[in-house]
């Protein structure tokens, strides 16, 4: 019974010892002290948010909220006056006056004009692409004035050859661009060409040429088939306020032109300028989508104007572009591009020679505005410059 008992005292004290030591650790774990009440605990959220994140500068310090800045469109450009352009911009052609009108004054004032003078003055004019045909028209005709008149000096000869390459250009041709509308519709203005030659670009810079003369346009960028062409051609409109009328690229060209002519009578604008793809003269299928803008067009009411765009240093083949152009869709005017710069200023006559169709615009420079209704005067004067010939000296 004794020995029961010890036994029971043990296993009591080793309970006891037990329970102890797993209570005496536990108070020896000093507390945290508590928070201050001003304090909020986040050390358990800080572990979930990542890092601090700055305040704006619209929640800092004042409290005033920052308005962002508004977005204001760039003003709008005003092109300069069409009115005596041509003048202005004569020192363009400073490099056609050196290698054509200077080259013909310098033959001509020699002291004796035989008939290898003649050939040369005849070999310089189908250089410049003037064109056989109408070159020995000029030559002859200058030829009998000299005979009878007995034209010797400088100031005279060079008054003659300014005569006849005037008369080549046919001065009495109406170069006047049709650009007011009648009965709500407003007039349509169809620009075509051939691929390279600038067509988009002047299409833009004939925009600006309106704006100039006061008219308000609506521009179709029916050119659906060269990515970049709608929108360069709807940055030119910008700069002067000209809506721009889209599809999407690859969308049907008669569909945009129809539409932009739509747009031109909701808005009331006056004309509405078209820029339709460049095309090859020998892609049948694509001259026959021209056609069929055309008559799309024409549902409107008829096109009253469409200029083709030619390039100057093209010279000969241009008038093939030309010829095979206006068997589609009735060019009524030329727009002669490059000539600044270009010992090819004939091409003007030549074009006016085979085809009867009159310049009415000429590029002479890169600029924005350096586009210019022609005048025939007013260009030969440019080329041959003012300068005496050297027998006068």
């Amino acid at each position: 019974m004794t020995d029961y008992l010890l036994v029971a005292l043990a296993l009591l004290g080793v309970l006891i010892l037990g329970g102890l030591g797993l209570v005496v650790p536990r108070l020896r774990r000093r507390a945290e002290p508590p928070l201050p009440q001003t304090e909020v605990d986040t050390r358990a959220e800080e572990d979930l948010a990542g890092p601090p994140v700055e305040a704006a500068e619209s929640d800092l310090s004042t409290g005033v909220l920052v308005e962002p800045p508004v977005a204001t469109a760039p003003p709008l450009e005003v092109p300069e006056p069409t009115a005596g352009r041509l003048v202005r911009l004569r020192s363009r052609l400073a490099r056609s006056q050196n290698a054509f009108g200077k080259g013909l004054l310098g033959l001509l004032a020699r002291d004796h004009l035989d008939e290898d003078a003649w050939e040369e003055i005849e070999d310089s004019l189908i250089t410049a692409d003037v064109g056989i045909d109408a070159t020995r028209d000029i030559v002859d005709r200058l030829r009998e004035r000299t005979r009878v008149l007995g034209t010797r000096s400088a100031g005279e000869l060079r008054d003659l050859l300014a005569a006849e390459l005037v008369n080549a250009l046919d001065p009495g041709l109406d170069r006047s661009l049709r650009t007011t509308g009648r009965d709500g519709v407003p007039a349509v203005l169809l620009v075509v060409g051939v691929n390279g030659a600038g067509k988009t670009t002047t299409c833009g810079k004939i925009a600006r040429v309106l704006v100039a003369d006061g008219r308000s346009v609506t521009l179709g960028a029916a050119d659906t088939f060269r990515a970049a062409a709608a929108d360069q051609l709807e940055t030119w409109g910008g700069r002067v306020g000209a809506e721009t009328v889209r599809g999407a690229e690859g969308a049907d060209p008669a569909s945009v032109a129809f539409d932009a002519v739509r747009r031109g009578i909701d808005a009331g604008t006056d004309t509405v300028l078209i820029d339709t793809a460049g095309r090859l003269q020998n892609k049948i299928g694509l001259m026959d989508e021209l056609g069929k803008v055309k008559r799309v067009v024409e549902k409107h009411g008829p096109i009253d104007e469409t200029l083709l765009i030619l390039d100057a240093t093209t010279g000969q083949n241009g008038l093939e572009q030309a010829r095979v152009f206006t068997e589609v869709v009735n060019v009524t005017g030329v727009v002669l591009t490059k000539l600044d710069g270009t010992a090819k200023g004939g091409i003007v006559i030549a074009v006016q020679r085979k085809l009867g169709i009159p310049v009415k615009l000429v590029g002479l420079g890169e600029g924005a505005d350096d586009l210019a209704p022609f005048d025939p005067a007013q260009f030969v004067d440019a080329l041959l410059g003012t300068e005496p010939l050297a027998r006068d000296a």
